[in-house]
């Protein structure tokens, strides 16, 4: 039995009498890399503050190590924090931003010494050392700040909206930075962000969070491929998965999907229903990425449709193209190679192995 570095259990948070964080479970085992993806407001970043000890919990408990420190003061936790502003002090030069935990900590001065060599050679710093904050970029704050977690060799990192301050460019590139440091250290990291990019690039796990609750919490893979409700569907994925409403006809072995407004059925036999019963005539979204739309058949059950395109948006490599489906709209990624005529109908084709289905009144896959 492996002992998980955080664990979570029927954790709940009010302010007021507003519910902030709901019955929240979570756990997460050495060495992964935890992403809090969610809007603004979902409670991530309170949650945050509760591992960290910043917030204290209405309900439920939070261990470290199979430790419980619920109430337990936050410089006793071994957990390091970085903030969105990095709060770095003005006054004070690298080094001694870097060193400034483990001197309050009565560190001694070669432990001190050595974590410093060690970790500004390692985040490439040490050339930085006697210069203060305003004169480095966003880019060596950010390292500087990460150091500083760094040299007190901390059982969880926490990181909060980190990259949100620095522009497209660096943040690419400061987002690569933080995975080579995970795949190299190996530490355990619990990460909030709201930029699903960010998360998918990073997270060995995503927990999406929304009012409070987690809706789903898994791999990246499984979360982009088997978003377990609409909300995890739409949030997930760039243009996001196109939900068609409409029902299912099902008589005898064949399960088809047929579009509000629409005559004709698209067959869904092979999809990996949770529970078979009881489908005849059920509402239900049909989920379908804008990538799974091809222009040409790629595969034996790749299934045509005939729509009209009536946009088409460049953007680069890709064009985005709005298409009406008996009414609704949805969105297909092609290479900006083909030429699409607008105004008119188009055969395309569903590829039907990566759909999702979702029923229309709970919200949850099928």
């Amino acid at each position: 039995m492996s002992m998980k570095t955080l664990k979570i259990e029927e954790l709940s948070k009010n302010f007021g009498t507003t519910e902030v964080l709901r019955k929240i479970n979570l756990e997460i085992d050495e060495g992964n890399f935890l992403v809090l993806l969610g809007p603004s407001g979902c409670g991530k970043s309170t949650l945050l503050n509760i591992i960290a000890g910043l917030e204290t919990i209405n309900e439920g408990n939070v261990f470290i190590d199979d430790y419980n420190v619920s109430k337990v003061e936050p410089k006793d936790r071994n957990i390091a924090m970085v903030f969105q502003s990095y709060a770095l002090y003005p006054s004070m030069n690298v080094k001694e931003n870097m060193i400034f935990g483990l001197k309050q900590a009565k560190t001694s001065k070669e432990k001190i010494e050595e974590q410093l060599q060690k970790v500004s050679t390692f985040l490439q710093v040490d050339k930085l050392l006697e210069r203060k904050p305003s004169q480095l970029s966003g880019g060596q704050r950010q390292r500087v700040a990460i150091g500083r977690a760094l040299v007190r060799e901390p059982r969880i990192f926490l990181f909060d909206e980190p990259l949100s301050n620095l522009d497209a460019k660096l943040r690419v590139e400061m987002r690569r930075e933080i995975k080579k440091l995970h795949q190299q250290l190996k530490t355990t990291v619990v990460y909030v962000t709201h930029d699903q990019t960010e998360a998918m690039s990073l997270g060995t796990k995503i927990a999406i969070m929304n009012h409070g609750v987690i809706q789903q919490n898994d791999t990246p893979e499984i979360i982009y491929n088997k978003p377990s409700n609409t909300f995890v569907a739409d949030f997930i994925g760039s243009p996001s998965m196109n939900l068609i409403q409409g029902k299912i006809i099902q008589n005898s072995n064949n399960i088809s999907f047929i579009a509000e407004g629409s005559t004709f059925g698209v067959p869904i036999n092979n999809y990996d229903f949770k529970d078979k019963s009881d489908l005849n005539n059920k509402e239900i979204y049909f989920g379908i990425r804008p990538e799974h739309i091809y222009f040409k058949k790629l595969n034996e059950d790749d299934f045509d449709v005939n729509l009209r395109a009536d946009l088409s948006e460049y953007i680069g490599h890709e064009q985005i193209v709005t298409l009406d489906y008996s009414n609704q709209e949805i969105l297909a990624k092609f290479p900006s190679t083909i030429k699409i005529e607008l105004e008119k109908e188009m055969k395309l084709y569903f590829d039907l192995k990566h759909i999702s289905l979702f029923d229309l009144n709970t919200k949850e896959r099928l």
